[in-house]
């Protein structure tokens, strides 16, 4: 895929110029134009102008006002950055501890080829850094270990973060069975892409939830599985959970939310605009005020 997904064990991210026009064709069919702006690849990005250098005005985003001063400038303000909002252990529960490997080589990340099967590659140049970081609840009570994940990466524009969604969905579409890596699959993939304001997303520029089933050698299956992503601004931050003997789809996505809020409130706080001296603070970017309905 694009950017900024994470499929468990490796960081989920790429180019894909080669796929564009695949992700412009579902883009059209399931997003009409994949941002809130419905900027294209021919149009200036919202918030700025055809001569306007990359960076100068505020990136293209309505759910938060982003200080282009705040936002990274070099690959190490970027990573620095990555490491504030991600995730520790602890926010998806008390019974959640570190895989091994806990994080992602960041120099590289998962690309999905051709052949459905997903490979190692370098970070291409429209991205200035990326984490997954890898997590686990231990089997207990009957149930088995649940391998959950997290991923935050910064592009250098919106633009380019709206693509990597535009290729989730040409992903899914191309790929409904796909090969993590050997005695790994994802099967009965399914995309569900919700704009700002749509289906009570208050809280990105973009939203998209895929589920499906997950058979490994581990834990067998087939076990439900889910990834969220959100993008605000030229940022993807993407949660993602493995199921196992016992676990429901419903408590995925209970133990997903969480760690996904907070780390929007974190990102939203460090780049967003200080309020003027006397004009009061603004609502949490955690809070249902600041984000709206919660999934």
């Amino acid at each position: 895929m694009v950017v900024g997904r994470s499929r468990g064990e490796s960081v989920v991210l790429g180019g894909g110029a080669a796929r564009l026009g695949c992700a412009v064709a579902v883009c059209g069919l399931l997003l009409t134009g994949c941002t809130s702006g419905g900027d294209g690849p021919g149009r200036p990005a919202a918030g700025t102008t055809a001569g306007d250098p990359a960076g100068t005005s505020p990136s293209p985003t309505a759910v938060a006002d982003i200080d282009p001063a705040r936002l990274p400038a070099t690959a190490a303000q970027a990573a620095a950055l990555v490491r504030a909002v991600i995730a520790q252990p602890s926010a998806f529960g008390p019974d959640t501890v570190r895989r091994n490997p806990y994080e992602n080589d960041p120099r590289r990340w998962a690309v999905l080829g051709d052949d459905c099967v997903w490979e190692q590659r370098a970070l291409p140049e429209d991205v200035l850094a990326s984490l997954t970081r890898h997590y686990e609840v231990p089997a207990s009570g009957g149930k088995g270990p649940l391998a959950l994940s997290a991923v935050v990466t910064v592009h250098r524009t919106a633009e380019q973060a709206d693509w990597e969604n535009a290729e989730v969905l040409e992903e899914m579409l191309r790929c409904p069975s796909q090969l993590l890596r050997s005695g790994e699959v994802l099967t009965d993939l399914t995309d569900v892409p919700n704009a700002l304001g749509d289906s009570g997303n208050g809280f990105a520029d973009d939203a998209l939830t895929e589920t499906g089933t997950y058979t490994g050698d581990r834990v067998g299956g087939p076990h439900p599985y889910v990834w969220e992503q959100t993008r605000v601004g030229p940022f993807t931050i993407a949660v993602s959970a493995k199921g196992a003997k016992g676990w429901s789809r419903t408590e995925l996505f209970d133990r997903l939310r969480d760690p996904h809020v907070m780390m929007r409130s974190r990102l939203r706080g460090a780049i967003e605009r200080e309020a003027p001296a006397g004009t009061g603070s603004p609502p949490a970017s955690g809070s249902p005020t600041a984000e709206g309905a919660r999934r």
